[in-house]
Formats: C-alpha cells, sequence, structure tokens
C-alpha cells in the first residue's frame, strides 16, 4: 500500500464551516494582489517549483465569482432543524445501504485494518457526495486560486491549498483542467483538499495510484485512513444527550477547540445522561448545542465526535453523520 510520506496538520475539507460574510471580506476581482502573489512565489520556490512552472500554474487559473457566492452561503449557517432534513433522507439511506452491500468486502478490510467503525465511512461518502453522484463541478485550481487570492477570512488557509494542487498535481500525475470538486477545492468521493488528499490518501486497491476520484476502494481506504490518524476509536461512544443545558460560569459550549472538559464537570442534577449510560466521566468532552423549531438540544461530545469534526469542523456536520452512520448500521444488521 501506498501512504503519503508527510502529514500535515488537520484540516476540515468538504462543506467548510463559514459563517456568511459581507462583501468587504473580498477582495475584487481587478484588485491589486502583487504582494500575495510574490508571497505565493516565493512559497512554491521553496518546495521545488521554477518561476517559470509557478507562473505557468498561477495563470491557468482564472477567478470565479460563483466560488465567493457559495463560501459566503454556507448550509451550516442554517439551525439544526433545517440543516438535517438535507442529508438524514430515506434515499440516502437506501443508497448507502446498497453502496455498503455491493462494497462489504473492502469496507470491512478498510475498517479492520485502520480500526473504523464501517457504518463511519460509509457515513462519510454518503453526506459527502451521495456515494460518488455529486462530487462537485467547480474547477479545483479556479475554487483554490479564488479564495486562495480574493476571499481575505481564510486566505492564507486556501493560499496554502492552492500550492499543495501544485504539488498533488505533480505527485499523482493528475490532470489540472478535469479536477473538479467543491467550492472549497474538495475532491474525489470522499471530498479531500489537496494537503488532506497528500497527507490521508492510500492506495488501497493496490494499483500503484491514490486515485480519489475514480477508484471506489482507495476512497474507502483513505477515508478509513483520515479517521485512524485523527484517533478514531472504533466501538467507543459518540455523542451522547443531555437532559437539559448544562451550561455555568465554568462550562461553555464548543469553540472548536480540543476537548478540555471532563464528563463529569459538565454532568449536574439538572444536566444529566437522558439514558442511563456506563462511560468513563473522566474522559474529555465538549457541550453541543442543536436548535430545533422549539427547543433547544444538548449533547456531550466525545473523543469520536471531535474526530468527525477535524473532517468537517461544524457541530451540524458531525451529528448529521454520527446519526445517518446509526440509520446505516441498523439497516444494515437488519438485511
Amino acid at each position: 500500500m501506498k501512504l503519503a510520506t508527510q502529514l500535515f496538520a488537520p484540516l476540515s475539507f468538504a462543506l467548510l464551516s463559514f459563517s456568511a460574510l459581507s462583501t468587504a471580506n473580498v477582495i475584487p476581482a481587478d484588485g491589486d494582489i502583487s504582494e500575495i502573489k510574490q508571497a505565493f512565489f516565493t512559497a512554491q520556490q521553496q518546495q521545488g517549483f521554477s518561476e517559470q512552472a509557478i507562473e505557468d500554474y498561477f495563470n491557468n487559473a482564472q477567478y470565479e465569482q460563483k466560488v465567493i457566492d457559495a463560501i459566503t452561503t454556507p448550509w451550516e449557517a442554517k439551525p439544526w432543524h433545517q440543516y438535517y432534513p438535507i442529508f438524514l433522507t430515506e434515499k440516502r439511506l437506501e443508497k448507502g445501504l446498497a453502496f455498503w452491500q455491493q462494497h462489504e468486502a473492502t469496507i470491512t478490510r478498510a475498517a479492520d485494518q485502520f480500526n473504523v467503525d464501517p457504518q463511519i465511512i460509509v457515513a462519510i461518502i454518503g453526506i459527502e457526495t451521495f456515494y460518488g453522484g455529486y462530487m462537485g463541478n467547480y474547477p479545483v485550481k479556479d475554487a483554490l486560486f479564488t479564495l486562495g487570492f480574493y476571499y481575505t477570512p481564510r486566505a492564507d488557509f486556501f493560499r496554502r491549498e492552492f500550492g499543495h494542487l501544485q504539488k498533488l498535481v505533480e505527485e499523482e500525475q493528475l490532470d489540472i483542467n478535469q479536477l473538479k470538486g467543491s467550492y472549497a477545492g474538495a475532491m474525489g468521493f470522499g471530498q479531500f483538499i489537496p494537503s488532506s488528499y497528500r497527507a490521508y490518501a492510500v492506495d488501497f486497491d493496490n494499483d500503484g495510484r491514490r486515485d480519489l476520484l475514480n477508484s471506489t476502494e482507495d476512497a474507502i481506504g483513505s477515508v478509513a485512513n483520515y479517521f485512524h490518524q485523527h484517533g478514531w476509536q472504533r466501538g467507543a461512544p459518540v455523542t451522547l444527550a443531555l437532559t437539559d443545558d448544562p451550561r455555568s460560569d465554568n462550562i461553555k459550549l464548543w469553540d472548536n477547540k480540543k476537548p478540555h472538559y471532563q464528563v463529569k464537570d459538565i454532568l449536574s442534577p439538572t444536566a444529566s445522561l437522558q439514558q442511563s449510560t456506563d462511560i468513563d466521566v473522566t474522559q474529555k468532552a465538549i457541550v453541543i448545542e442543536l436548535e430545533q423549531a422549539d427547543n433547544n438540544e444538548y449533547w456531550l461530545g466525545l473523543n469520536n465526535f471531535y474526530v468527525i469534526t477535524r473532517y468537517n469542523r461544524s457541530p451540524l456536520y458531525a451529528m448529521a453523520v454520527y446519526q445517518f452512520s446509526q440509520q446505516l448500521q441498523a439497516a444494515f444488521e437488519a438485511k
């Protein structure tokens, strides 16, 4: 199996959870980007590219206004009660069950090799691309170029991804002009951004290539490897419902940082577990709030929940993945 030789910091991808932002955060298409362009060229030269290769690569990308439009109106800005029906559908469940049955041997092999629950692998691919049905129609180079040079809130991040894309294309011998993906530059069945593709993709079908756009085996193995590398614990609980709001002077809602509360710090007589569960109360946890139509729900997010947010930082996304994985597991076991 061919693994990436270099690992990068955990990055969320696919449906990246950005808040709706004003046009003040966008550099006009004809704006001056000469300074950041030079910084990019310097960074790429340090990666071994010649100035001419960088110039050709840079000039092959173009600004796309539709990318800016998409990133400023993310689905994760919706409340939970409007968000989850987008993903938790009977159609997606039926497709997921069929995908699991068709690729059962590969999914089992990936789950065993990387010590990841099989239903989470199937859920991720289903939520991300409806099992390869919707991988995105944005040219990846143009999406990353636009966000890296014209979208100021995450410009540094996306410029790095634009740089990783040049390296990825060289390493994997990809046709950059044929690469299509999400508005955030994520590709393939599992929607990997370029740095994650380079770091976590595996050649699971042993054909000598890491192909996340055409090989379901590589996609399945790569999703499993991503979760493994980020600390997934097979068979461990993911999230537990609370009876009430546990917030206090000492307990706050999750702020996208690594869990630092212990379960015992969060639980109280008024905010206990909805169902009695034998868990280690010294383990780390976060507090998640989900907005329903007429009330708010509160949940403990445990280690595995946090791992899902390394794929996409939105707690709504992580909860949708988890609940969909539960539906898939129940359907698969009942087959």
